[in-house]
């Protein structure tokens, strides 16, 4: 149905009880402009389903209800963080810098020896203890707990890190660089 002359009329004629109603609905003035503009907004792009001879406001009201309840549920899924307190709490590293930084840290892991790489796999990234450890490459566990103290060492400063801490968050990585083998 093409919007005429007397359509649009009616469409207009409707405009303040549509913003009354959305006042109701919203108890916000401002909102309430928003969801009236967003309701015409919708009834052009649809006016092709309206019915000529049915009930206009009736149509436009439905519209807009159903816009307000879309709009309520979403909202209410929403965190309101005006001072953006609630977002500093959130503590997400941000994942563009991790694969650098692994591939710093698998560059920086094969440049030490061999038998001190293994016994830092073993201890902290595979989660062996010194015994286990010691068993696996058939050696003393002082052995192992020298080749691991070294390597995290060497790596710490290939890596230009202080501490564990200086890494990021992962675990792994923090086992390694840290020490917490048994």
């Amino acid at each position: 149905m093409p919007l005429t002359d007397a359509l649009r009329d009616d469409i207009l004629a409707s405009v303040p009880s549509l913003r009354a109603f959305a006042i109701s609905l919203s108890g916000n003035g401002d909102r309430a402009d928003d969801l009236v503009q967003e309701t015409l907004l919708r009834a052009l792009a649809n006016i092709d389903s309206f019915q000529p001879g049915s009930n206009l406001p009736a149509w436009l009201f439905t519209i807009l209800r159903n816009l307000f309840r879309s709009d309520y549920r979403k909202r209410r899924r929403e965190v309101e963080d005006a001072d953006g307190s609630y977002a500093k709490t959130l503590k997400t590293q941000p994942s563009q810098g991790a694969h650098l930084e692994f591939e710093e840290f698998r560059a920086a892991l094969e440049k030490l020896p061999q038998d001190q790489r293994e016994a830092l796999i073993l201890v902290g990234a595979s989660g062996f203890s010194y015994e286990d450890a010691a068993a696996i490459c058939g050696c003393a566990v002082g052995t192992i707990k020298s080749r691991v103290n070294r390597a995290r060492s060497k790596l710490s400063a290939l890596l230009y890190v202080d501490g564990a801490e200086d890494f990021g968050p992962d675990e792994t990585v923090r086992a390694v660089i840290g020490g917490s083998g048994g």
